[in-house]
C-alpha cells in the first residue's frame, strides 16, 4: 500500500440482519422487531425485548428513533461478524494452482538451458567414431598371377593374399578434438542466452503480479457481493414489513391501494436485486476457485459503523511515484527484451568476423591387407574467413537493428503506460477518499430525511412513497459506500503494482482493512 500505517477507526455496524418476529396481539395489531441497518453505534440494547417497536409505529410514530433510522429496536439480536478468508493464503494457493503461471515457470526453466547450450560452443568438442568396412575390388592385383602368394614364380609373400583375392576387411576407430580459438559469434551467443534467461524470469514476475491482482480483485468482488447481499436482504425484509403494514392499513380502510402497490413493487425490485447480488457472489467465488483451487466462504454480511470509516490519504507527491515507475516489472521486461534484441543484432554482426579453430585427431586402422593398416595423428589450425554470402549477413544485421528499435519503442511504451497508470490510480485514490467522505455526509442526511419523511407521513404531509424512496436511497448509499471502499483498496494495489512494489504485505494490509470494515 502507499501508506503502510492505517489511520482512523473502522467500526462498521451490522446491516439489517436481526431476526424478524411477528406476533398478532388480541387487538389484531401487528408488531415486529426491526433489524438493524447501521449507525447505531451508541445504541444500548435493553435486557428485554418488551420494548420492540410496533410495526404501525413506522407509520404512526415516525419520531421513534428506531423507526426513523432503521436501528434495531432494543432487544433485537444481531449476528456476529464472520471471519474473512485469508487473502495471503489464497494467493499462496494460487501460486501453486494457476496453470498459466506454471506454464510460464516451465518456459523460464527451459530458457535457462540456453546458457549452457551457448557456452558449449566455446568448449572443446570431442568425438569418437568406429567402423567396419568390407570391400570387394577388381583392380591390378586381383587375380594377377604375379601377385599370387601360392605361385612360386610370383616372389610375393602372404601379405598380398587379400589384394590378389580382391577382398578386404577393415576395422577403424577415430578420436577427434576441436577447440574454437576465436569465434566472436559464439561468445555473443552466450550473452544473448543470458539476456533471454533474464527476460523469461521477468515474464514469470509479471505473471505473479497479474495473478496477485486477479486474486485480490476476485476477493474484493466477493467481499462486496457478500456485503451487498446482506444489505439487500435487509432491505427486502424491511420492505416485507412495509408491505404488510400497507396491506393492514388498506384492509382497515385507512390506507391507499396505490401505497400498497408501490410497496409491493419496491419489494419485487429488492428481491430481483438480491438475486443479482447472489449471482455476483457466485461469479466472484467461481473466479477464486479457478485461480486458487479452493472455494472460500464469505458467509458473513456484517458491517461496522460506516460513518466512522477514515481512509488513509497521504500518498506523497506524484513525482515521487513517477520516479519509481522504472521498477515496474513490465517496464523491466521491456528493457530486458530490448537487451535481447541488441544481443541478437550483435550475434548477427559477428558473422562478418573470421573464426579460428584448433583440430586434433588420432585414427587407427586394422585390416586383413597389411598394406592398408595405419595409425595416424594430426594437428591443424583452421581459419575460416567469410568473404561474400550474397548479402545475407548484411541483411540479417539490418533486420536485427530494426528489431532492436522495435524493442526500444515497446520499452518506451511500457514506461509511458506505467506512468499513466500511476497518475490514474493517484487521481482515483484521491477521488475515492473524497467520495467516501461525501457519501458519509449523504448517508447522515438521508437518515435525517427518512426520519422527517416518516414524521411527515404521520402528520399527513408525506405519503408512503416518500418513505419508501428515502429508505431505498439510504440502502443504496450504503452499498455505494462499500463499493467505493472496495475500489479504494483495488486502486491501492494497482498503484503499488505500477511501481513494482506489490508484495504480500499489501495483501495483508488489504485484508486487515476489510476485517475492520466488517466490524
Amino acid at each position: 500500500m502507499a501508506t503502510r500505517k492505517t489511520t482512523g477507526t473502522l467500526l462498521l455496524a451490522l446491516p439489517l440482519c436481526g431476526q424478524l418476529a411477528w406476533v398478532q396481539a388480541a387487538s389484531a395489531d401487528w408488531t415486529d422487531r426491526l433489524p438493524a441497518l447501521d449507525g447505531a453505534a451508541n445504541a444500548t440494547p435493553a435486557a428485554s425485548g418488551a420494548d420492540a417497536v410496533p410495526a404501525d409505529s413506522m407509520l404512526d410514530n415516525p419520531a421513534s428513533p428506531a423507526a426513523a433510522s432503521g436501528v434495531a429496536a432494543p432487544g433485537t439480536a444481531t449476528s456476529a461478524a464472520e471471519p474473512l478468508p485469508s487473502l495471503p493464503a489464497l494467493f499462496k494457493a494460487a501460486l501453486d494452482n494457476d496453470a498459466k503461471l506454471a506454464s510460464q515457470r516451465y518456459e523460464a526453466e527451459a530458457s535457462q538451458q540456453n546458457v549452457p547450450m551457448a557456452e558449449a560452443g566455446l568448449k572443446p568438442q570431442v568425438k569418437a567414431s568406429a567402423g567396419y568396412i568390407y570391400q570387394q575390388s577388381d583392380n591390378y592385383y586381383t587375380n594377377n598371377p604375379a601377385y599370387n602368394p601360392d605361385n612360386e614364380r610370383s616372389r610375393v609373400g602372404s601379405d598380398y593374399e587379400a589384394r590378389y583375392q580382391g577382398t578386404t576387411r577393415d576395422k577403424t576407430w577415430r578420436l577427434q578434438l576441436s577447440q574454437p580459438l576465436f569465434s566472436l559469434e559464439r561468445w555473443r551467443k552466450v550473452g544473448k542466452a543470458e539476456a533471454q534467461s533474464a527476460a523469461a524470469e521477468l515474464k514469470v514476475a509479471v505473471g505473479e503480479r497479474d495473478l496477485a491482482l486477479n486474486v485480490a480483485k476476485s476477493y474484493l468482488d466477493a467481499f462486496l457481493a457478500s456485503r451487498k447481499l446482506g444489505l439487500l436482504d435487509a432491505k427486502r425484509k424491511s420492505l416485507e414489513l412495509q408491505v404488510k403494514q400497507a396491506q393492514r392499513a388498506y384492509d382497515l380502510g385507512v390506507g391507499d391501494r396505490i401505497n400498497l402497490l408501490e410497496a409491493r413493487s419496491r419489494l419485487d425490485q429488492a428481491v430481483s436485486d438480491t438475486l443479482q447480488a447472489e449471482n455476483e457472489l457466485d461469479n466472484a467465488l467461481s473466479a477464486l476457485e479457478r485461480l486458487t483451487g479452493r472455494l472460500p466462504r464469505f458467509d458473513g454480511s456484517a458491517l461496522g459503523d460506516l460513518a466512522t470509516v477514515d481512509l488513509p490519504s497521504d500518498w506523497g507527491t506524484a513525482d515521487d511515484w513517477l520516479s519509481r515507475t522504472a521498477d515496474n516489472v513490465e517496464v523491466k521486461l521491456g528493457k530486458q527484451q530490448q537487451k535481447v534484441a541488441e544481443a541478437e543484432t550483435g550475434v548477427r554482426a559477428a558473422g562478418h568476423y573470421p573464426e579460428l579453430n584448433l583440430n586434433l585427431s588420432y585414427s587407427d586402422r586394422s585390416s586383413n591387407d597389411p598394406f592398408r593398416e595405419s595409425r595416424d595423428a594430426s594437428a591443424s589450425v583452421q581459419l575460416d574467413v567469410p568473404i561474400y554470402q550474397g548479402g545475407y549477413t548484411s541483411a540479417s544485421v539490418r533486420q536485427g537493428e530494426l528489431s532492436a528499435r522495435a524493442s526500444h519503442a515497446s520499452y518506451t511504451n511500457a514506461l509511458k503506460l506505467a506512468r499513466q497508470e500511476v497518475r490514474t490510480r493517484l487521481r482515483s485514490l484521491d477521488g475515492d477518499v473524497r467520495q467516501v467522505k461525501a457519501l458519509q455526509r449523504s448517508i447522515e442526511s438521508s437518515r435525517l430525511f427518512l426520519q422527517a419523511a416518516e414524521k411527515g407521513q404521520q402528520l399527513g404531509l408525506r405519503d408512503l412513497v416518500d418513505v419508501l424512496d428515502a429508505r431505498a436511497k439510504l440502502y443504496d448509499q450504503r452499498i455505494q459506500l462499500v463499493e467505493t471502499i472496495r475500489q479504494y483498496l483495488l486502486d491501492q494495489l494497482n498503484l503499488q503494482a505500477a511501481v513494482g512494489a506489490l508484495d504480500t504485505r499489501d495483501l495483508v494490509d488489504t485484508m486487515t482493512l476489510l476485517q475492520r470494515v466488517s466490524g
